[in-house]
């Protein structure tokens, strides 16, 4: 345990000084600038860099000015206040969590049939696969545009955008778990003469298992992408994209920077509840120890 503490330390450690030298580097031209207009000229070294961590709309805010922030947003703040970082990390985790829901079902439906499909294999994946080379950007949009044309709103069209991004990992996934049982295994089902069901349930879906596992895991990660971009285009007034974009409107550049750790810490915290699914799942299978 202590191996590995000590190098992730040091890493964090790492990222955080660079930060600091990143923020003070970033800022200093502005913070240059008010020293002009307000005429100090004599401004010592250590002062510059005191100035610079502390601006009230830096350029890079330093790592002390996003903590407070979400520290103040978080512990100050009641959860169903506005202003509360966990109320938007909340609506956005709704969306995630429905459109993660949507896109692995239909990810593993599709990986389904493509398998036991020789026209599904041939016709719908090349599909699945020049789905993705669409920029989100673009469609998200479009998606919103179209749901809102016929008289869907809300929760939905972001979770279809989750949706839209959190398929095709499952998809490609399962697809090369189900095919992953040896021929040698797969021979033995023919000769017990068994069904294709019994051959998929007994066989290639425990095979797929540590496979679907893996991709949900990406899955996930890309719908909480899905959820935030999907925020952006419908004006949102809640939600970590719509944080983001209040930021970006407002200059508010600590704002954006607590919106981002916090959405790094959702996506840390879901993919790490799928890896403690994925190990009491594979533990009580018997494949892992």
């Amino acid at each position: 345990m202590s191996g590995t503490v000590g190098p992730v330390t040091v890493v964090v450690l790492a990222i955080i000084a660079l930060w600091y030298v990143a923020a003070v580097a970033l800022n200093t031209p502005f913070q240059q600038d008010m020293y002009e207009r307000a005429g100090q000229n004599d401004v010592g070294f250590s002062q510059l860099v005191t100035d610079t961590l502390y601006q009230e709309r830096p350029v890079l805010p330093a790592p002390h000015q996003v903590i407070v922030e979400i520290w103040d947003t978080t512990v100050n703040k009641k959860i169903t206040s506005k202003r509360s970082l966990v109320y938007h990390t909340g609506i956005t985790l709704s969306s995630t969590l429905l459109g993660f829901l949507i896109g692995t079902t239909l990810g593993i439906l599709l990986a389904i049939g493509i398998v036991h499909s020789r026209v599904l294999d041939k016709s719908l994946m090349p599909w699945v696969i020049s789905s993705q080379t669409i920029p989100i950007l673009a469609i998200a949009p479009m998606i919103i545009v179209v749901l809102n044309a016929v008289g869907i709103s809300g929760l939905l069209p972001k979770a279809m955008i989750s949706t839209y991004l959190s398929f095709f990992p499952v998809t490609v996934g399962m697809v090369k778990g189900l095919r992953s049982p040896e021929v040698i295994h797969m021979d033995l089902m023919h000769t017990y003469s068994a069904t294709r069901f019994q051959a998929f349930w007994k066989l290639r879906l425990p095979y797929a298992v540590p496979y679907l596992f893996t991709s949900m895991k990406i899955g996930m990660a890309a719908s909480l992408v899905g959820a935030i971009v999907g925020e952006l285009p419908t004006g949102a007034v809640a939600g970590l994209g719509a944080r983001l974009l209040a930021g970006s409107y407002y200059g508010q550049t600590v704002q954006i920077w607590s919106a981002l750790l916090m959405a790094a810490f959702l996506a840390g915290s879901l993919v790490a509840l799928i890896g403690m699914i994925e190990k009491r799942t594979l533990k009580r299978m018997g494949m892992a120890g």
